[in-house]
């Protein structure tokens, strides 16, 4: 194929979403899996279920499925995961094939990692993020459509185990329509939050389609990102600064794309993350899972002062100052995690909206686990400055009650992208009897990609 015809194949037909399987009898594969995974006590047990559906209704196939959960296998392999993979599901299948999963999950080392991935049609209908089964054609009525998809968090999320020493990981990489239909596509996946011990990841923003090749040959953008950043990062990278690597690895790669019209749809990826352990990509026992040695003291003290320090635009400029100086540390992904991280810290905290001072960012907190909350919104996390804005609400521990606090912490975390989190500060306004907040931080969360149920008091304007 030469460039003019790839181009052309690029943007012909669909969005596809990242992913496939390889192979039919997935239940199989999962029973003999079981006992080797469950017979790890250190902290390396790793299992990973890839699901991938590319046979759909005329014109909805999806052709890089198959490659993207080939290479996927391969990446996650050489990771130390043992590697479940299913193709062309129905959704009595998928169903089935993800209890299967759920209870190997469950019965693994309270420490494991764990990984689901999904490429096929997602859509989102009546709030719910939905993953088609195989045949189910993405035009359908809604009630077909609910009927025969997996529920992101009901059929997914909330089958796997939460634990706050383990790492539950959830990728999907989805998409529903041809190029030309994204131009008014509205159905993109709802933002989430994860729940503990969990990091979410869409390959596009919430609300967004995703783009990819119309043929077999290549990966999407997405998957063919984390691939390449799974064989390549550093041991010591965290599959935190993992995925966020990734974002910056796919969002660059499209905004240089050739081709203009993939450029217009550059994906800039979703991230949901409630992490309370480091896992780094080394699969080592956790009682050998030290950072790395450093090249001389100053390189361990330029560490320690970037990783302790609380305040965006110092975190910046520490972040950026290693990065100089030891462009070739094993650390560099994580010093490049944190610099972006704190510069989208940065740009919120100086929106006329947040009223979030130098002083919130010097917690009177000892707990461990709020201080790394604290650590990780100094770094533009979204999710964890929306914890802290709660914890201000209600009060948690030595965090004491605090109105202006909370509202500080959630215009912060509305301003980093978090769109839960701008419609509760919505929902907060309209019951103090503020309409006019209200309204604004509703017409944000809508922005942001996130449609409330009605059961989190939603009067749609």
């Amino acid at each position: 194929m030469n460039a003019d015809e790839r181009r052309r194949a690029i943007v012909s037909l669909p969005l596809v979403a990242a992913g496939a399987a390889w192979g039919h009898n997935a239940l199989a594969q999962l029973a003999a899996s079981a006992a080797a995974t469950g017979a790890d006590a250190q902290g390396t047990a790793r299992i990973a279920l890839l699901i991938g559906n590319r046979v759909y209704p005329a014109p909805f196939e999806l052709p890089p499925a198959y490659k993207n959960v080939r290479d996927l296998t391969g990446a996650l392999e050489g990771r130390g995961f043992k590697v479940t993979s299913a193709l062309d599901q129905n959704p009595a299948r998928l169903r089935a094939t993800i209890q299967a999963f759920a209870k190997i999950a469950a019965d693994s080392p309270p420490n494991a990692t764990i990984l689901f991935y999904y490429t096929g049609h997602g859509m989102q209908v009546d709030a719910e993020n939905l993953m088609l089964g195989s045949g189910v054609a993405p035009d359908s009525r809604e009630d077909t459509l609910l009927g025969s998809s997996l529920h992101l968090r009901r059929d997914v999320i909330d089958q796997l185990p939460r634990r706050a020493d383990g790492l539950t990981i959830a990728v999907v990489d989805a998409c529903r329509t041809s190029l030309r239909a994204a131009l008014t596509a509205t159905d993109g996946f709802n933002q989430v939050e994860a729940p503990l011990g969990c990091l979410i990841v869409f390959s596009t923003g919430a609300g967004k389609p995703a783009i990819a090749p119309a043929v077999e040959t290549l990966n999407t953008f997405y998957t063919a990102s984390l691939v390449k950043l799974l064989a390549s990062a550093a041991d010591e990278t965290s599959f935190s600064d993992l995925f966020r690597l990734v974002k910056f690895d796919v969002q660059q790669t499209m905004e240089n794309y050739p081709v203009q019209a993939i450029r217009q749809f550059t994906q800039i990826p979703f991230i949901a993350e409630n992490t309370q352990v480091r896992f780094q990509l080394a699969q080592r026992p956790a009682a050998q899972s030290a950072l790395p040695h450093f090249s001389a003291a100053e390189e361990a003290e330029a560490w320690r002062e970037l990783e302790e320090n609380l305040w965006p635009a110092d975190i910046v400029k520490l972040a950026e100052a290693y990065l100089q100086r030891y462009p070739l540390s094993k650390l560099s992904g994580g010093a490049q995690v944190a610099r972006e991280g704190a510069a989208d810290a940065v740009r919120a905290l100086r929106s006329n909206e947040v009223r979030l001072y130098r002083s919130a960012f010097q917690p009177k907190t000892t707990e461990p686990r709020w201080l790394a909350e604290w650590r990780k919104a100094a770094r533009g996390d979204k999710d964890a400055a929306a914890r802290i804005a709660r914890a201000y609400l209600r009060g948690d521990g030595d965090i004491g009650a605090d109105p202006n606090r909370y509202e500080g912490w959630m215009q912060y975390a509305a301003a980093l992208g978090n769109g839960i989190a701008s419609y509760e500060l919505a929902v907060y306004y309209r019951r103090q009897e503020q309409p006019v907040p209200a309204a604004q931080y509703e017409t944000r969360a809508r922005d942001l990609g996130y449609t409330p149920p009605s059961t989190l008091d939603n009067v749609r304007k």
